[in-house]
């Protein structure tokens, strides 16, 4: 697959409506479990939301995998926070890593993550970066029908 500089309407309708989907399924779960009063229940689910929430950056981000650089540019932008959490999980054991290509300002990111940081997201972290991720997408990708 060569890089793509667009993405079609449906292509981010479906990825949207993918994200809410699985956010809602884990709010709708972490409500029972609360609803349940069981602390080994909740223990469980606070060990889990991590493991989900960093998941899901991976399935964001392979939505939109091929996106290419002259379109995301080389600021902190939520596109390109997305790609250094996603390259940090996948090889570099969950710690925040740079790369020489990205201008990445913690204070200016979505997360406010520091490089070598430990990547362990919450549901709320998760769908504050997929807002600010598929706005990006749909501002600087021009969405064609």
């Amino acid at each position: 697959m060569l890089g793509r500089k667009d993405y079609t309407k449906q292509e981010l309708e479906n990825a949207t409506a993918a994200v809410d989907k699985e956010v809602a399924a884990y709010k709708k779960l972490a409500k029972a479990v609360d609803a349940t009063g069981d602390s080994k229940a909740q223990r469980a689910l606070e060990a889990f939301e991590p493991l989900f929430s960093n998941s899901m950056v991976l399935v964001l981000d392979r939505y939109f995998v091929h996106r290419l650089r002259q379109v995301t540019g080389k600021d902190g932008n939520p596109l390109n926070e997305v790609e250094l959490l996603t390259e940090s999980l996948m090889n570099n054991d969950g710690v925040l890593r740079g790369n020489n290509v990205i201008k990445f300002v913690p204070d200016e990111s979505v997360l406010k993550l520091h490089i070598g940081d430990r990547i362990r997201l919450s549901i709320a972290d998760f769908d504050s970066l997929a807002k600010a991720f598929l706005a990006d997408i749909k501002r600087k990708f021009r969405a064609r029908s």
